[in-house]
């Protein structure tokens, strides 16, 4: 399908699916797509802007939903099955390698692609080493067409890893992370931190409709409860 010039913001959710996920936590992520093609189904301008994947990682990391309209009437959405460790490099390497290959196949079908945004969501930190990880982040956000990367964390997520890979990190369109407050249930938290996904993908699909550019996130005050925002420069002890 030939787009002439259609503008196209891609959104890919990563889903930490290390076996500490197992349970209430990965039910409450694998509703994420479902919750998000609801959202667009009652917005349908919206969905010919938006393109949504699902990565998942846990020793590996694998596409279990390529890049698409969720409102495809054939599309049967995935379902992520906990299988292993928590590979912070798997899911970097991946993202890098997709991201890079769907923005080619959308501009040779005259879309013009903004930046892609990443959701990503973990319950715990990496089970690689220091070093490896940040190296495969670095690779991930050192390209030209670098997402804007979201952290979310539940559980055991250590607040200072997540906060490495909030991207951009400063400047005037710096991204944050999301963290379950202390003492919630971790599936509540997932479900609310779904709640700002969908609202971050409505409200810049809507800003792009507009003629404007660059992911929208919700105002403090607008977050679920349970769940709190961080920029990169919060200091965590």
């Amino acid at each position: 399908m030939e787009a002439n010039g259609a503008k196209l913001l891609p959104f890919y959710l990563v889903i930490d699916a290390s076996y500490s996920m197992s349970g209430k936590k990965i039910d409450s992520a694998n509703r994420i797509l479902g919750q998000v093609r609801d959202a667009l189904a009652q917005n349908p301008i919206l969905s010919d802007k938006v393109r949504i994947g699902l990565v998942d990682f846990a020793d590996d990391a694998r596409v279990q939903l390529p890049l698409c309209d969720v409102l495809e009437p054939s599309l049967n959405l995935p379902t992520v099955t906990p299988r292993g460790g928590t590979s912070y490099v798997a899911a970097f390497e991946l993202l890098h390698s997709t991201i890079a290959a769907n923005i080619k196949l959308l501009k040779a079908d005259k879309f013009l692609v903004h930046r892609p945004t990443v959701f990503f969501l973990s319950d715990g930190a990496p089970t690689d080493r220091t070093a490896e990880w940040k190296a495969a982040f670095a690779e991930l956000v050192g390209d030209k067409a670098y997402p804007n990367v979201i952290a979310f964390g539940v559980d055991d997520a250590d607040a200072r890893v997540l906060q490495s890979l909030i991207h951009p990190s400063t400047g005037g369109k710096q991204m944050q992370m999301y963290l379950m407050d202390k003492g919630e249930d971790a599936a509540k938290a997932i479900t609310a931190m779904a709640e700002i996904m969908i609202s971050s993908v409505l409200e810049s699909g809507r800003s792009m409709s507009q003629g404007e550019s660059g992911i929208k996130l919700p105002d403090k005050e607008d977050l679920p409860a349970g769940v709190t925002s961080h920029t990169a420069d919060d200091d965590f002890v």
